[in-house]
């Protein structure tokens, strides 16, 4: 794309959605942590069936760790991978509470310290807990971002790395909002809506789909 149909795209997910959120449940910056760590493929939906119970007997680090391990699992059992994530989420709210008081730190580096955090979950810390203009690549932005032709990439650090130079400034903070977004509910992967897609006229997709005819 070039810059004016970049520009054009995210105005038009602008118009669309002007103030987009992201679905996970959270109530501070720990237990949005918490949540994107146990959203690993896993869907918003069912973690935040898990979390809904979890948070109200454990929305701490020390709260987390008075209910251990074993308990943990039993509220988180439904969500997939959930023992190596229970055990991530008990290290890393000892390891909050060690090196940091229990306090998020707004830094990318010292989040990927954490056990069970990357990138991705960093950036998506950093850009909703502390408004950080990062963009987080996840499986929907990095299917936008390359069929779109928006930011080509054949990895997601490629694709984010792409988004960061070529995304307008003042797109950027919520530049992965409308991405994710657009990718669960429109440019899904196995048939996108393209019938009633907002940026169907900058899109460089060539199958685009018809309108239903039921």
């Amino acid at each position: 794309m070039k810059a004016s149909e970049i520009r054009e795209f995210y105005s038009l997910l602008a118009e669309e959605k002007p103030n987009p959120e992201g679905e996970l449940q959270f109530y501070s910056p720990y237990t949005l942590l918490v949540a994107v760590v146990l959203s690993a493929q896993a869907t918003d939906v069912g973690v935040n069936k898990a979390t809904d119970p979890l948070f109200k007997v454990a929305d701490t680090p020390e709260k987390m760790l008075k209910l251990g391990e074993r308990r943990l699992k039993r509220h988180i059992k439904t969500i997939g991978l959930y023992n190596s994530k229970a055990k991530n989420i008990i290290a890393l709210s000892k390891q909050l509470l060690q090196r940091h008081g229990g306090i998020v730190p707004a830094d990318r580096d010292m989040l990927e310290a954490f056990p069970g955090v990357g990138r991705k979950t960093a950036n998506v810390v950093l850009n909703i807990a502390f408004k950080q203009p990062t963009i987080a690549v996840d499986t929907h932005v990095y299917r936008v971002s390359n069929r779109t032709g928006l930011a080509l990439g054949k990895t997601p650090l490629e694709v984010e790395t792409r988004l960061e130079k070529r995304t307008p400034a003042e797109f950027k903070l919520n530049a992965h909002h409308w991405l994710i977004l657009h990718g669960r509910y429109i440019c899904k992967a196995r048939s996108p809506d393209c019938w009633r897609c907002p940026v169907v006229n900058v899109c460089k997709f060539e199958l685009k789909t018809s309108q239903p005819t039921h």
